[in-house]
């Protein structure tokens, strides 16, 4: 159903429609709404992306989330190797990684937004034009075709977005990865699941390329895996996983599948009343498939550079949304996509990348990359030592490591 105030004003050209409602869309139009522009916030129901749901730190505090959103609070990681072979990642001076589900945290971001004056529009986004200035919307809805008009356009639409289509075609597509996962009831008494413990799998039998996971969710639990392989069997590969762990007997409450985008586009806006963000804008973190947190972080630049192209009427403030993201971002994209296609290509190097993972230096330096999203300068002298020790690892002198047991 429509919201009732884009039904009362059939005529209201708004400041900006927000045309997707995720964690990049929801958190534009509230950004945007709260500095006092019109904003209409469209979103299709019932729509859940699949997605393992681990935030760090820097989201909870800069974006104020509560811990009852937070469904789990993990300690640590552990990779498993081809071989079975485990690494524990335990995270250090009493740190934690948060869980989110998208079927509660996405409506909640959605509804703050709509707290802080956004209108809501539930629908399907299905065409755009220009007229007398300002841009006509389309939206199947259940009250039959509907059109809004607006100044600007935050396509956050996901990673087959039909704003970039109709709208920037200059985008370009970025490189997918198909992503698959299915939420059960939490396992009980389990030798093969922690509660307090993501599990990630670099094995070729359950992801070609990409990795397998177990996150815990508190009452439930995320097991899914992606690939960029489009013949290979999502579903089939999580129904091996869970048959091996002795998880195939609990109950499945939903299941979900959606391609990822790995590498941000080179283009995210049209130059006149378009921007792309989040998925739409391809800012999925290559190698950990990690979304949420550059999603919101890409929605705000969004909002920040539409409020410029507002308050100026230069639509040229448009691009400093990508400018701004990839300044502090584009080195740590760069680099994770150099990681995943060069160590996920077989299982030979997934065991020397998963035995990498055992050392001290690199646990350190990437639970503190990930938890505040930013690269620890200060720590040269154990850059130079990972790099030392990667290129020992792939010659064949890195650590071995002894298989266990789940």
């Amino acid at each position: 159903m429509m919201a009732r105030s884009a039904l009362q004003h059939p005529e209201m050209i708004y400041d900006v429609a927000v045309i997707g409602g995720g964690p990049a869309g929801a958190t534009a139009a509230d950004y945007l709404a709260r500095a006092g522009y019109s904003v209409l916030l469209a979103d299709r129901e019932g729509r859940i992306k699949p997605c393992g749901g681990a935030i760090p730190p820097r989201l909870i505090r800069d974006y104020a989330i509560p811990d009852d959103l937070l469904v789990a609070k993990v300690k640590g990681a552990q990779i498993i190797a081809p071989s079975e072979k485990r690494v524990d990642m335990p995270i250090e001076n009493d740190g934690f990684v948060a869980m989110v589900d998208r079927e509660s945290f996405d409506p909640w971001l959605r509804a703050r937004a709509a707290q802080s004056g956004a209108a809501r529009v539930s629908g399907t986004f299905t065409a755009y034009r220009r007229d007398g200035g300002c841009s006509i919307l389309t939206f199947d809805t259940a009250e039959g075709e509907q059109h809004i008009k607006t100044r600007f356009v935050i396509g956050a639409d996901g990673a087959n977005s039909t704003v970039a289509r109709l709208a920037v075609p200059k985008a370009g597509k970025p490189k997918y990865v198909f992503a698959y996962h299915e939420i059960i009831e939490a396992p009980q008494a389990s030798p093969h699941y922690d509660p307090l413990r993501c599990d990630v799998y670099y094995q070729g039998q359950f992801s070609p390329d990409f990795y397998a996971w177990i996150f815990p969710h508190g009452k439930t639990a995320s097991i899914g895996t992606g690939t960029a392989h489009k013949g290979f069997l999502l579903r089939g590969a999580i129904g091996a996983l869970r048959q091996k762990l002795a998880l195939d007997g609990y109950k499945t409450i939903r299941h979900e599948g959606a391609p990822i985008p790995l590498n941000p586009l080179k283009n995210w806006d049209n130059g006149r009343d378009v921007l792309l963000a989040g998925d739409a804008a391809g800012v999925v973190a290559p190698a950990s498939g990690e979304g949420i947190y550059y999603a919101m972080l890409c929605g705000e630049m969004a909002a920040k550079a539409v409020g410029e192209a507002l308050k100026t009427g230069d639509a040229r403030a448009l691009s400093s949304a990508r400018k701004g993201f990839m300044k502090l971002h584009g080195r740590v994209f760069f680099a994770l996509g150099i990681l995943q296609g060069f160590w996920y290509r077989n299982d030979w190097l997934r065991e020397r990348f998963v035995a990498m993972c055992g050392d001290a230096d690199v646990q350190k330096l990437t639970w503190q990359a990930y938890m505040e999203k930013e690269l620890v300068r200060r720590e040269k002298l154990a850059h130079v030592r990972v790099m030392l020790k990667d290129v020992a690892t792939l010659l064949g002198f890195g650590p071995k490591l002894e298989k266990r047991s789940g």
